[in-house]
């Protein structure tokens, strides 16, 4: 825990621009209304993006969707659709669009440093003609996220520079932790009663069996 008497927490927006500064004018021009050419073309070739959402009560999620480039549909200028795939039924981010249905979501490129971030309002949409573009493997998904745009704008690339994110050195051993099911389990165990061996196997053989079966 840190020191109590060196911590200062900010509770206005005066305070917190004292410690930065305005922000320069390119930063805020750059804030576009719509979706233009650019702001297309990076989400055509995007497979990757985080959604945040937050619940009636303030409660907020980030949640991963990803898919082949382009899977995410580009309708016009101020409309964009996320196709739904399966997952684990938790849907959060979808219950909280029906209570709350202000979203931003951060488009990223593998190899690309910058980042393409928009905001709107989300509705959850079933639309047959839709959702037959969406089909991969020839699977049709059920619904998806639409997304009314209010706004577009390119994100610098520091963040992914400090973090050296797409360089292949930086890359860490996966096995140096222990696998998904194992952790999960672990984490839902009775502190007297962890997970056997068997157990961690057949769970982890189920993941893989579901990611193979499962993703569409």
């Amino acid at each position: 825990m840190a020191d109590q008497e060196s911590r200062m927490e900010l509770g206005s927006e005066s305070e917190l621009r004292a410690n930065f500064g305005d922000p320069m004018d390119i930063a805020l021009l750059k804030q576009l209304r719509k979706l233009d050419d650019h702001c297309k073309e990076f989400i055509s070739r995007s497979p990757f993006l985080c959604i945040g959402t937050s619940a009636k009560d303030g409660k907020a999620d980030v949640s991963p969707r990803g898919d082949p480039p382009g899977f995410v549909q580009v309708l016009d200028d101020s409309t964009i659709f996320i196709p739904d795939r399966p997952g684990n039924n938790r849907l959060d981010t979808m219950s909280n669009i029906i209570a709350n249905p202000n979203v931003g979501l951060i488009f990223l490129i593998p190899g690309f440093e910058d980042a393409l971030r928009v905001n709107g309002k989300a509705t959850i949409v079933k639309d047959k003609e839709i959702l037959e573009r969406c089909a991969v493997n020839r699977k049709v998904p059920t619904m998806g996220i639409m997304v009314d745009v209010n706004e577009a704008f390119l994100h610098c690339a520091k963040a992914v520079r400090r973090s050296k994110l797409w360089d292949v050195e930086s890359q860490q051993k996966r096995k140096e932790m222990p696998t998904l099911a194992q952790m999960i389990l672990e984490q839902v165990a009775e502190p007297d009663n962890p997970p056997s061996q068997e157990d961690i196997k057949e769970a982890d053989d189920f993941v893989e069996d579901n990611y193979k079966t499962g993703l569409y």
